[in-house]
């Protein structure tokens, strides 16, 4: 379990952290979601020891990382997927960090075979595409079987096969009891991996929720309806509380006869029984909800630290 308690930084006059606090429970996977430079990557480095906070502490396990007796067997980490030396083969590279933390060396032919790179354990570090280096960084992470995880942008440069790798081993490290710390900019991926969420924006934490629960309070349901009857549609809905009835462009593969509308206050069972009593004739009938990506651009939409002003002319 790694706990985040009240962590405060500051680098000159910018305040980095404020505050911070939040828990990565065992058997879960945490996606850890926030802007660019909103303190994520900061959040991390002090958890594991790498800065030192003006205030409160960072445990992994109920001890600060430094006093940890078996540092890679308590903690794997991917921070920097070009952290190995350039000049070292991934093999040596592993080699090197096994005899000094005591792991036996069966354990480097273990992890290297786990992440794909027996075929390339005589390259070069310095020679590897990010992909190959983000599995080296993974490999070095697995080396000592930690029982947490702290993974900075893991999936960055990987292809789709590597991308949904990393997806099945934080699953699967979760369902072995392990906690995943994962920090990624991929909305879509930490929606099917991660089972709770920490939205952090200009260094303090937003929310700490589940997925589920994320999405259905920051984003608005709606109907969508394509039907061939519009007014009888439109009379339906015509003294009907809360209920807003709206037009949207015709969408593809829909028979052209029909209009489609979004609904927007109604119920999805109690709309689907008064279609069936009005008799209206339905082509499409579903109900929309947004997505993670909707309801985290929603909320932190004001803390982005870096925005776009419009498109390159």
């Amino acid at each position: 379990m790694i706990e985040i308690r009240g962590l405060s930084k500051r680098f000159g006059a910018k305040t980095v952290l404020d505050n911070v606090s939040f828990t990565a429970q065992d058997g879960r996977v945490t996606g850890f979601l926030g802007p660019n430079g909103a303190g994520k990557s900061t959040t991390m480095r002090a958890a594991l020891g790498l800065i030192r906070p003006d205030s409160g502490e960072a445990l992994i396990d109920g001890l600060p990382f430094a006093k940890t007796p078996a540092p890679m067997a308590s903690v794997g980490a991917v921070l920097d997927a070009k952290s190995a030396h350039k000049g070292r083969s991934a093999y040596a590279h592993l080699k090197a960090l096994a005899a000094t933390n005591a792991i036996p060396r069966s354990r480097v032919d273990e992890v290297m075979d786990i992440t794909g790179l027996s075929s390339v354990k005589t390259r070069k570090a310095g020679k590897f595409s990010l992909g190959m280096s983000q599995r080296l960084s993974i490999a070095a992470a697995l080396l000592g079987d930690p029982h947490n995880l702290v993974l900075d942008e893991p999936i960055n440069g990987l292809d789709p096969e590597g991308v949904k790798w990393v997806r099945d081993l934080c699953r699967q490290s979760a369902a072995q009891g392990r906690a995943v710390l994962l920090s990624s900019h991929l909305m879509s991926e930490v929606a099917i991996t991660a089972d709770d969420l920490v939205i952090i924006g200009r260094g303090r934490i937003l929310e700490t929720t589940s997925i589920d629960r994320f999405v259905a309070e920051h984003s608005g349901h709606a109907l969508r309806v394509v039907t061939p009857q519009p007014d009888k549609l439109r009379a339906i809905f015509a003294d009907a509380p809360g209920v807003t009835l709206t037009p949207v462009p015709h969408a593809a593969g829909t028979p052209q006869d029909g209009q489609t509308f979004r609904i927007a206050g109604a119920d999805l069972e109690r709309t689907a029984d008064v279609f069936a009593r009005a008799q209206l004739v339905v082509y499409q009938f579903i109900e929309e909800q947004a997505s993670l990506e909707d309801a985290y651009m929603a909320l932190t939409h004001a803390s982005a630290e870096y925005v776009s002003k419009g498109a390159i002319r």
